[in-house]
């Protein structure tokens, strides 16, 4: 399965607990199809005290979500589809499938 999504990309949330919902994503996860987005799909975390938190207790923070319940969105906000097609450079480029623009 190809990952048509990347670092930094702004995107929607399709499916899940988390619908509606949009971010950048922070990190993708290439064999395990996960990608985690900025306030998107947060849990809750009970931590030990330790140096870096003294206090320690309970910690939200993102989850890694499916990228198939992920959607791009385009420069203008609305949510595509990506495709690849042959650029100027003769180089694969990802393109918004709704505009027919290339995704820098």
């Amino acid at each position: 399965m190809k990952i048509h999504i990347k670092k930094g990309d702004m995107v929607k949330v399709i499916a899940g607990d988390s619908k509606g919902s949009k971010g950048k994503v922070l990190m993708v996860d290439k064999e395990n199809y996960r990608a985690l987005v900025e306030g998107v799909n947060m849990v809750s975390k009970h931590t030990k005290a330790n140096a870096k938190n003294p206090q320690g207790g309970i910690i939200k923070k993102e989850a890694p979500i499916h990228i198939s319940n992920l959607m791009y969105m385009d420069a203008k906000g609305v949510a595509t589809r990506i495709g690849r097609k042959l650029g100027d450079a003769g180089k694969l480029v990802r393109y918004s499938k709704k505009s027919g623009e290339e995704i820098k």
